[in-house]
C-alpha cells in the first residue's frame, strides 16, 4: 500500500467531516447540455463518455485502435460503436430531456462508475449506472433500476449506433437458447474508415427473473446505421424493476476475430451475473485506490486530486503494452497520440502508486524501439528518436504543418528519463537487462550522434525545439541540453549497474554540452533567447525534475525571471513546475499562490 498524505494543519472538524461523505464523489446538477464536457468511465481499454441525454453517452473509444480520417492525414485513435446507448418509452413515449425532472449525475471515483438519476413527470424514477469493468478489459456494465410511482408500462432499449466514418456495418441478431438460459446477442461489426481494422460490439440483457419468466425481447433494424434490442414490462405503483445490460467491444488490434471474440466476451459476462460482475470490478478498483493521495483539511482539493488520480488509473492498465495521451480515452482529443506528456507528467505519480502500470506505459515504448531507431537513421543520427506524436506502430504522426515533429526532440530524452526511473523506483535489474538498457543505450547513442563536436564545452544541439514550443528551430535549447545531459548519465549508471562497460563517449559528451547563461547568471533558455512570452517552463525544468541545477541561489534567480514571463494561456503543468520549485525553496505561500 503507498498512501502520500498531505496536511493541511489550518483544517477543520466541520471540513474533515464533510471530507468523509463528499471526497470520493462529484455531482453535476443542474445539468445544462450547452455548457456540458462529460466525464469519462474507462478500464486502460474502453472509454465511454458521458452525455447529457438521459441513458446515453457520446463517444466510446478504443485503446490501441487507430486509423487514418479526420485531420492532420495522420493517424487518431478509433471512435467505434456507440453500444452502451439507451432509449426509455413510458406508456408509450419517449422519454427525452424534456420530460424529465430532477436530473443528476455523479461520479463515483471509488468505485469507478457514474449514476444518473431523474424522474418523468410523476411516472417513473430511473436510475442508470455505467462501469467499465476493470476485470473484463473489454466489458462495460450498465445497471437500470426504474421505480414506479403510479400503474405504468416501460419499454427500456438498448441500442448499438455506428458513427458515420465506420463503413461496411453489419449488424447482427441471434439468440442462444439453453435448458437453462437464453442469451440475447445484439451485435454489430464494420471496418475503420480506411479499412485498415474491423471493429466489433456485442450486448446482452441480464434479467433478475427465473429462466422463462424473463420479458420478450424484440429486435428492430431501423437502418443500416443503428438496431436495437427492447422488452416491455407493466409495474404497478411502488414497484421497483432492476436489470442490467452487459456490451464489449474488440477490434483486429487485439484479436484476429473481434466479431466472435466480441460476442464470445458479452456471453462470459452475462452468465457471470450482474452480482460477481460488480464484486469483481468493486474489488479490482478497491486495489488500485490502496495507493492514493489523501490529503487532510481541504475537501475541494482531495477531490481534485482524486479526480486526476481517478483518471490516470482509468485510462491504462497493467499487462499491456498501451500508454496514455493527453486526454486519454476520454475521447478524440490529441488524435490519441502519445506525447512527452505521459513520460514527464504523467507518468510519475503512476510510477510511485502503480508501479506496475508504470511498466505497461514503458513497455509500449520498447515495443516500438525499432521504429525509433529507423527514424533516427532516416534523419542522419543514430540510436533511437522517438517520435513526437505516436500512436499504433511507433511512426512519427505529428501532422506535416507542426514543426513540433521534425524538431522536438527532447522526447528521446524524457523516454530514456522515464526508463531510469523505474529502475530507481522499482530495482528491476531483470527488466533493466531485458527492457531498459536497450532502450537508454539507443537514447544515449541518439545524443551522442545529434551533438555538433566544435570543441571543449561546446557539444552544441541545434536546430530544435524544446518545451517552450512557441520558439522553433533555436540552439542549445535548456531543457533539450539539459535532458540530453541527463540520459547520457543515466546511461552509463545503468550499464555499470548491469556489470556492462558503458560507451565512454556517453560521458565525454555529457560533460561538454552547455547550459548557457545570460551576463546576469540567469540560466537563459535558448542561444537567442531574448525575455519574449514563454508558452511553459523549460529552463526551470533543469531544477526539477531534472535536478541538474540544484543551487538554491540559481534556482531562486532563474525563477524569478521566467515566472513573469510565462504565458497565463499556457497549459497548466508549467505553473505546476513553479510551485513546486517554490515549495523545494521553502517558500509554501508562493507554491500555494501559484
Amino acid at each position: 500500500m503507498k498512501t502520500l498524505l498531505l496536511a493541511l494543519l489550518s483544517c477543520s472538524v466541520i471540513q474533515l467531516c464533510t471530507a468523509q461523505s463528499s471526497e470520493w464523489v462529484i455531482e453535476s446538477q443542474p445539468i445544462d447540455p450547452n455548457n456540458y464536457f462529460g466525464v469519462t468511465v474507462a478500464n486502460g481499454m474502453i472509454g465511454i463518455v458521458s452525455s447529457p441525454e438521459p441513458m446515453k453517452v457520446k463517444d466510446v473509444v478504443l485503446n490501441g485502435v487507430y486509423d487514418y480520417y479526420q485531420r492532420g492525414r495522420v493517424s487518431n485513435i478509433l471512435k467505434t460503436f456507440n453500444h452502451v446507448n439507451m432509449n426509455l418509452d413510458v406508456d408509450g413515449l419517449r422519454v427525452s430531456r424534456r420530460e424529465i425532472t430532477g436530473y443528476k449525475q455523479v461520479l463515483n471515483m471509488k468505485t469507478a462508475s457514474l449514476t444518473t438519476t431523474f424522474n418523468v413527470g410523476d411516472k417513473v424514477s430511473v436510475k442508470h449506472t455505467m462501469m467499465a469493468l476493470r476485470h473484463l478489459p473489454y466489458t462495460a456494465m450498465i445497471m437500470v433500476e426504474i421505480r414506479a410511482r403510479k400503474n405504468t408500462t416501460i419499454t427500456p432499449m438498448s441500442v448499438i449506433e455506428a458513427p458515420n466514418h465506420l463503413i461496411d456495418v453489419r449488424n447482427l441478431y441471434a439468440q442462444i437458447d439453453r435448458p437453462h438460459v437464453t442469451i440475447p446477442l445484439l451485435t454489430s461489426v464494420a471496418k475503420s474508415p480506411s479499412g485498415k481494422h474491423t471493429v466489433a460490439v456485442s450486448n446482452s440483457f441480464i434479467f433478475s427473473e427465473e429462466h422463462g419468466k424473463e420479458p420478450a425481447l424484440i429486435h428492430e433494424d431501423w437502418d443500416y446505421n443503428m438496431h436495437l434490442l427492447k422488452f416491455n414490462k407493466t409495474l404497478n405503483a411502488g414497484e421497483t424493476y432492476r436489470f442490467a445490460v452487459v456490451a464489449s467491444a474488440t477490434s483486429t488490434a487485439q484479436y484476429e476475430d473481434p466479431l466472435n471474440e466480441a460476442e464470445r466476451l458479452t456471453i462470459f459476462a452475462k452468465l457471470e451475473g450482474t452480482e460477481r460482475l460488480l464484486q469483481r470490478h468493486e474489488a479490482e478498483w478497491e486495489k488500485l485506490w490502496r495507493s492514493d493521495i489523501v490529503i487532510r483539511g481541504d475537501v475541494t482539493v482531495q477531490r481534485d486530486v482524486r479526480f486526476a488520480l481517478y483518471h490516470l488509473y482509468s485510462f491504462a492498465r497493467e499487462g499491456t503494452a498501451y500508454s496514455l495521451s493527453p486526454m486519454g480515452l476520454s475521447g478524440l482529443g490529441y488524435n490519441g497520440h502519445v506525447f512527452w506528456d505521459t513520460e514527464l507528467w504523467m507518468y510519475p505519480p503512476i510510477l510511485v502508486l502503480q508501479p506496475e502500470i508504470a511498466k505497461s506505459l514503458l513497455e509500449y515504448r520498447f515495443v516500438r524501439l525499432a521504429a525509433a531507431k529507423q527514424n533516427a537513421f532516416s534523419h542522419g543520427y543514430k540510436g533511437a528518436m522517438f517520435p513526437w506524436e505516436s500512436s499504433d506502430d511507433g511512426s512519427e504522426d505529428t501532422p506535416v504543418w507542426a514543426l513540433t515533429g521534425p524538431f522536438q526532440h527532447h522526447i528521446s530524452g524524457c523516454v530514456g528519463w522515464a526508463v531510469w526511473k523505474y529502475y530507481q523506483v522499482t530495482k528491476n535489474e531483470i527488466w533493466l537487462r531485458d527492457r531498459g538498457y536497450p532502450i537508454l543505450k539507443e537514447v544515449a547513442d541518439f545524443w551522442s550522434s545529434r551533438v555538433e563536436r566544435k570543441g571543449p564545452g561546446r557539444y552544441e544541439i541545434n536546430n530544435v525545439i524544446g518545451a517552450n514550443e512557441w520558439q522553433e528551430n533555436i540552439d542549445n535549447n535548456a531543457f533539450t541540453n539539459g535532458m540530453a545531459i541527463t540520459t547520457l548519465r543515466y546511461a552509463t549508471q545503468a550499464a555499470k549497474t548491469l556489470g556492462v562497460e558503458p560507451d565512454p563517449d556517453w560521458e565525454h559528451v555529457a560533460q561538454n554540452i552547455p547550459i548557457l547563461k545570460f551576463a546576469d547568471g540567469v540560466t537563459r533558455e535558448n542561444s537567442t533567447y531574448d525575455g519574449v512570452e514563454i508558452k511553459q517552463a523549460d529552463v526551470n525544468l533543469l531544477a526539477y525534475p531534472l535536478e541538474i541545477i540544484s543551487d538554491k541561489a540559481q534556482i531562486q534567480k532563474d525563477l524569478t525571471y521566467y515566472e513573469p514571463r510565462m504565458s497565463p494561456q499556457g497549459p497548466a503543468m508549467g505553473h505546476a513546475v513553479l510551485s513546486t520549485l517554490y515549495a523545494k525553496l521553502d517558500n509554501p505561500e508562493k507554491a500555494y499562490e501559484i
